[in-house]
């Protein structure tokens, strides 16, 4: 029997084959061979033309030809979009000021899926460019939970490093409070009990690639053993001033007179970053070192003190990992080991607070204190192997950002991408044009 294929042009074949060769290396980085097959379908819509794949073309179906052009456009954009955004760039907001001094409120960014290995959706029934909710709804599923695809990451160029800022999602957001979602549930769960929050609150749960996404600066990666101590971060011992730019919370007091907005301005020290106590001639003020020194140098200011939480009992319910036998807060924390793959920690009923998450709600296992001794999945262990890498991230303002002190560790299966472009900024209490920060657009971000 011989098969004869419909005369084309020779740039039909050439096509087809620049089609299948981009392919089968697609199917080769996903390293599932079982897709192969799918080439034979680029092959019909060229060559053989067995099978009408563009339905909608389908003669007699449509009959303006203005429609089907439209439709053929959507559907390119849509597919095309999707594949950009899963595999290469996905662009995202900055909401709110947890890393002003390197990205303000309001930057628009360009996240590299690339840069770390693309992370497969775990949830691919869901509708394209719609996050967790519905368009219009608050608590509708954008997603449908049918097939559930276990984690996987394609090869990427690098590995998360310290210092690199990073998008991910937010570990805390397996579970939300419906109505409530700037509210971490377990936040609320410490602070109001169980019972309260599950008796007046309805509950969602959520898959991790529909989870919030949040953007922090990487501080520790696995093995390292990471300690802040009046604020100073220091990794395996060494003080790491990662850049000029981060911000802390400082406290100014003048002689009674006020300083000027211009002055303000000058200083690109925006209104949300300062409040005044007229009855004590103070201000408080996000700064970096180097603007807390311009501020001590105006003639008005009597002294410029820089906040630091001294109260070694206030994170007990706040701070990571909610503990009485660790007396950490916000400014002064660890020593605390992040653990990586392949990595045994050793496992006692003391240290256990540090890792509990990480065993039984990351790496799913059953979890049991019997008689001061610990039962994994059943049994007596006195160490733990981790299944994944983990991270510590920091917020660039400090003292205005929920980052891992106040939740704990990222799991690698969380991470988005890395931050690596500033490609619109605007200042959302100015109008057009004057809104425009020009000077930040196409910034790289480090």
């Amino acid at each position: 029997m011989r098969i004869c294929f419909n005369k084309h042009p020779r740039s039909v074949y050439l096509i087809c084959t620049i089609f299948i060769l981009f392919y089968v290396l697609w199917v080769v980085w996903l390293d599932n061979l079982w897709l192969l097959p799918g080439a034979l379908i680029i092959f019909d819509h060229f060559i053989t033309k067995k099978i009408n794949w563009l339905f909608w073309k389908k003669k007699g179906l449509i009959q303006n030809k203005y429609i089907i052009e439209a439709i053929d456009a959507i559907v390119f954009g849509v597919v095309v979009a999707s594949f950009i955004k899963i595999f290469f760039l996905e662009a995202y907001t900055i909401p709110t000021s947890s890393m002003e001094g390197s990205l303000l409120a309001g930057d628009y960014i360009f996240v590299s899926k690339i840069s770390y290995g693309p992370r497969l959706p775990k949830t691919p029934l869901s509708l394209p460019f719609s996050g967790h909710t519905l368009p219009f709804t608050k608590n509708i599923p954008s997603y449908l939970e049918w097939i559930r695809m276990p984690y996987k990451r394609l090869a990427g160029f690098s590995s998360v490093n310290n210092d690199d800022v990073i998008v991910f999602n937010f570990p805390e957001g397996d579970t939300v409070v419906v109505g409530y979602p700037d509210q971490s549930y377990y936040a609320l769960l410490r602070q109001y009990g169980r019972k309260n929050i599950q008796d007046k609150f309805d509950l969602a749960s959520r898959p991790v690639d529909k989870r919030d996404n949040y953007i922090k600066r990487c501080i520790g990666i696995p093995g390292d053993t990471l300690r802040i101590s009046r604020g100073r971060v220091f990794v395996n011992g060494v003080a790491r001033d990662v850049t000029e730019n981060i911000k802390f919370d400082y406290f100014v007091h003048t002689d009674g007179s006020l300083i000027d907005d211009e002055q303000f301005t000058a200083m690109k020290i925006a209104d949300h970053e300062r409040k005044y106590n007229a009855d004590r001639s103070l201000y408080e003020l996000s700064l970096t070192n180097e603007l807390a020194e311009k501020i001590s140098e105006l003639p008005n200011v009597l002294s410029v003190n820089r906040y630091e939480n001294i109260n070694p009992y206030s994170g007990i319910h706040t701070i990571f990992p909610f503990h009485q036998h660790y007396a950490w807060n916000e400014d002064n924390f660890g020593p605390l080991l992040i653990p990586g793959k392949g990595m045994e920690v050793k496992l006692t009923v003391s240290n256990l607070p540090l890792y509990y998450r990480m065993i039984t709600v990351y790496e799913k296992n059953d979890l049991e204190i019997k008689n001061n001794e610990i039962f994994i999945n059943g049994s007596k262990v006195v160490s733990y192997q981790f299944k994944m890498n983990y991270y510590f991230v920091l917020g660039d303002n400090r003292h205005n950002s929920a980052d891992s002190r106040f939740w704990g560790f990222v799991p690698e299966n969380h991470i988005v991408g890395k931050a690596v472009r500033i490609w619109l900024s605007l200042d959302k209490t100015r109008k057009f044009p004057e809104n425009i920060k020009w000077e930040r657009i196409f910034k790289t971000i480090n």
